[in-house]
């Protein structure tokens, strides 16, 4: 029943609403209570037609028994009350409502106690589920989503205009509330974070940069808008990030430039010693070359992109180079040796958390990927054949994949599948309390059980390097690595080639034990021919390269060269922007001894040089 029709025929139900409130008393004086009430509440208002027409302070002012009834009449009829009252009003909506919907009340406790929140909290809940939904002027039941999110942010708002702030009071059971209503299916998804522990807003919105750079900011927010349809959410966020940092640097220092093709190389190069100069993430002083590197990327694609696509407002050359990403360090991922492997199992078996337990003993089995392992669901493991296998989500990579379950992986899983409360909206395996477990859950959880082991520091993806490395070590295939790890490409794959290589190993000590003997018989005494191993020559290969004065040779040591005074023209060539120099003197000296055809070659590497920086 709307709000307006139930306003209209309450003129002719207002003496039944007394006769049924005044019925519901169980005692003579509570009956004759209750008399007292209607008749102050008639004398004051007429009826409860009049009363929804007062005004708030009006309604506030009247004593509080009047008000109960008055908030006894709401909930009974089911008409909407505007939130500056409920907020206000200490009425007792939660038990109204309780004796209005007993079945739904009792139904609710039952689910919010299944995910986990004890009775206080559910108690908490409870009431602000009534203001809210007196507020919507609907049953608990025939909430939607849009009705339930209009009804309580009116609510938190009156509260927040009330008390001039919003209290973790009121937000703490929001929060809780907010994941109970999404697993009954009547609320969106469910913020991470609590309200107080949300990150800090941006440091520069567009509409600001609007302000002083309209097509600059129209731009930008053009172009996320259509990277947005082709990559994910998260990386969307990021360079949004950066396109808002460039615009908040250029409008500070540089206001002169209004639009994107205003941007020159001097801008760059100053937005580079800007960035360098911020305080970095966690513990390090200035960010890392990981995100200066990340930001460099995000405004050469963006550049690129906005050229490519035939924007209006593009610069007529390119101000980001390649070479403008630094050079980063590509050492070798860390892994846990078998002892200390064994070591984090046994501590982790012994934590009290069921889902530390879990989370473990996962990870080290499989090697997926933390983000992966968040977004299994309640149908991840299925059998093919006698084996358990468990599909992973799309994820980093943009493909699923099948990993074999180890039987003491499955038992967890199934385990934890047994004690998940199975009424819940949302299909995902991991939720705590009815909310997606964050990332910083599993980085606890893999913490916990390498402290209780005496390891140190280990993070999550540690365990990814671990498995890998644990089957390299004992033969396993780098085809059957890369499909286990989910890994796009072999380069991604080969890298724990270099931490660990059995057969290279052998082959190794094998060349030892001849040196050994080497060593014991006469000097003029040689190694055999077959001493280095195949193995240990294809790795001597690989690694071969030769040093220009102007760059490197890439070409195999098998291949002979016939050329070795013209490497500038060879296939195998490469050099980068910081030999431009050096090749700018070659060139001149060309053209100074009057060597045209060098002097082309030259011209050709600096102009391809100077576009792409390699």
């Amino acid at each position: 029943m709307s709000a307006t029709a139930t306003v209209l025929t309450l003129p002719d139900r207002g003496p039944s609403l007394a006769e049924q409130y005044i019925a519901a008393g169980d005692t003579d004086s509570a009956r004759k209570c209750r008399r007292h009430i209607t008749e102050a509440f008639t004398a004051r208002f007429g009826d409860f037609d009049r009363w929804l027409a007062a005004p708030a302070a009006d309604r506030l002012a009247a004593p509080l028994p009047v008000r109960g009834f008055a908030a006894w009449a709401a909930v009974t009829t089911g008409v909407a009350v505007d939130a500056e009252y409920v907020a206000a009003a200490h009425s007792k909506w939660g038990l109204f409502l309780t004796e209005k919907y007993p079945q739904t009340a009792a139904t609710f406790r039952a689910e919010a106690a299944s995910l986990g929140f004890d009775k206080l909290e559910i108690d908490k809940m409870w009431s602000k589920l009534s203001q809210i939904t007196v507020i919507a002027g609907c049953p608990p039941d025939l909430l939607t989503a849009q009705q339930y999110v209009t009804a309580r942010d009116a609510f938190a708002a009156a509260v927040m205009a009330l008390r001039g702030h919003r209290p973790k009071t009121l937000a703490t059971p929001l929060f809780g509330l907010d994941a109970v209503m999404f697993q009954r299916g009547q609320a969106p998804v469910p913020a991470l974070r609590k309200p107080w522990q949300a990150r800090s807003v941006h440091e520069v919105d567009w509409d600001h940069v609007a302000v002083t750079a309209p097509t600059m900011a129209a731009t930008m927010r053009r172009y996320l808008t259509q990277v947005a349809i082709s990559l994910r959410p998260s990386s969307v966020q990021v360079i949004d990030t950066t396109l808002r940092q460039l615009a908040g640097m250029l409008t500070a220092e540089y206001p002169e430039v209004t639009a994107v093709a205003g941007i020159g190389r001097h801008h760059i190069e100053a937005f580079k010693t800007w960035l360098a100069a911020r305080p970095g993430y966690r513990k390090q002083t200035t960010l890392s070359k990981t995100t200066l590197g990340m930001r460099m990327g995000h405004l050469r694609a963006f550049f690129e992109r906005i050229a490519e696509w035939d924007y209006d407002d593009v610069p007529t050359r390119i101000p980001v180079f390649a070479s403008d990403r630094p050079l980063k360090d590509r050492p070798l991922p860390k892994f846990l040796d078998d002892p200390a492997a064994a070591k984090l199992m046994t501590a982790a078996r012994a934590l009290p958390d069921r889902f530390d337990r879990l989370c473990v003993e996962l990870l080290s089995r499989t090697g997926m990927r933390k983000g992966e392992l968040l977004g299994l669901t309640v149908d991840a493991v299925v059998q093919i054949g006698s084996a358990y296998w468990l599909r992973t989500p799309v994820g980093k990579m943009r493909t699923d994949r099948y990993i074999p379950l180890h039987p003491a992986a499955k038992a967890l899983i199934d385990d934890w599948v047994a004690q998940r409360p199975d009424w819940q909206a949302s299909d995902l395996l991991f939720t705590d309390r009815g909310r997606p477990i964050p990332p910083t859950r599993v980085d606890k959880a893999v913490g916990r059980a390498a402290a209780a082991a005496g390891l140190g520091h280990v993070h999550p993806h540690q365990l990814r390097h671990t498995l890998a490395t644990q089957a390299i070590n004992r033969g396993m295939s780098l085809e059957a690595i890369a499909a286990l790890l989910g890994h796009k490409t072999m380069t991604m794959t080969m890298v724990y080639a270099r931490i660990a290589d059995r057969t290279v190993a052998d082959e190794y000590f094998a060349v030892t034990e001849k040196v050994e003997a080497l060593y014991h018989q006469q000097q003029t005494a040689q190694l055999p021919a077959d001493a280095e191993g195949t193995q240990m020559r294809k790795l001597r290969a690989e690694v071969h390269r030769r040093m220009l004065g102007n760059g490197y040779c890439a070409r195999p040591v098998e291949l002979d060269c016939h050329f070795e005074s013209i490497c500038e023209s060879c296939t195998f060539f490469v050099t980068t922007i910081e030999f431009r120099p050096t090749l700018q003197a070659q060139r001149d000296d060309a053209e100074r001894k009057g060597q045209l055809a060098r002097k082309k070659i030259f011209d050709g590497l600096i102009e391809r040089l100077d576009a792409t920086g390699t």
